[in-house]
């Protein structure tokens, strides 16, 4: 294939091509990880509400999408939600936090699309799960 220059940067067409096959294969990936999760699927495709939705998922805020903003912390904090992400599926061994965290973009895509793998609930958690519980804000019984 031929190179292509995109805002004058120099991109080969071989990653182009690989870009093309893949992207679709994601968006389908989290779509379906989206539905099993109770989701709706379409959010997959909408970039920024995808996180929000992820952190529903997870039984976080909302509010702690803004996180991934945060230089440095953005990091810790990307491979945390992964493996949170994979306790909600039920994965809780040492050897899938490594797969996730080695593995995330086709991990993830396996979570979706394997017909195997259930959604069994958040992983962190909500609050108001905790305060039903008597659990109040700062972990304490009430």
């Amino acid at each position: 294939m031929k190179d292509l220059t995109i805002y004058g940067i120099e991109v080969s067409g071989n990653a182009v091509f690989i870009l093309l096959f893949l992207i679709p294969i994601a968006l389908v990936g989290n779509w379906k990880l989206f539905a099993k999760a109770g989701q709706p699927g379409w959010a997959a495709a909408i970039p920024g509400y995808n996180v929000v939705v992820a952190m529903r998922i997870l039984g976080r805020p909302a509010a702690h999408a803004a996180y991934f903003l945060i230089p440095g912390f953005n990091v810790y904090f990307f491979f945390r939600t992964l493996v949170e992400l994979a306790q909600s599926f039920g994965k809780k061994s040492w050897a899938d936090y490594a797969l996730v965290c080695i593995f995330n973009v086709l991990y993830v895509i396996n979570l979706g699309l394997s017909y195997e793998e259930e959604y069994v609930g958040p992983a962190h958690g909500s609050v108001s799960e905790r305060e039903s519980n008597g659990i109040g804000a700062m972990g304490y019984g009430a």
